[in-house]
């Protein structure tokens, strides 16, 4: 028996994957339990269907998530914090700090987005990867100066 199956099943297939199971798997267990839909013409139609739809709407993510990248990469993030005689800072900047500098220049980022690996704890320029939707990232400038 052919199926469309929606869902991922383990040792089966895919998402959208059409794959050749016993009859009584596929009549007692996956048609039943939502798992799949029988391969008849309609249903392999509205599958190509769905699957044009949703390239469509990845494209579209992805194109979203290029310009705002563009946009983050223009946008320099400054901050003055207290510092020692070395360079050091007291205390730190951290992806909060950057979430909240990025909320005030118009752009709204999650604080896990901004993949800071530690705070930064000296003065300077650094270069900060903020992951976005389409597995899409941008280099944002975040510069530390001493008070």
């Amino acid at each position: 028996m052919k199926v469309i199956l929606m869902r991922d099943v383990d040792h089966v297939g895919g998402v959208g994957d059409i794959v050749d199971v016993a009859d009584g798997y596929g009549r007692n267990f996956l048609i039943p339990h939502g798992f799949a839909v029988a391969a008849t013409a309609k249903n392999k139609r509205q599958l190509e269907h769905e699957q044009r739809r949703r390239e469509q709407r990845i494209l579209r993510v992805r194109k979203d998530a290029q310009t705002v990248a563009e946009q983050l990469q223009a946008v320099a993030c400054r901050f003055v914090r207290k510092a020692g005689e070395e360079g050091k800072l007291f205390g730190s900047v951290t992806s909060m700090d950057i979430a909240e500098a990025l909320k005030v220049s118009g752009f709204e980022v999650d604080r896990r987005d901004i993949q800071l690996d530690q705070p930064l704890k000296s003065l300077g320029e650094f270069t900060v990867p903020v992951r976005l939707p389409a597995e899409t990232a941008a280099m944002l400038k975040v510069t530390i100066t001493a008070e």
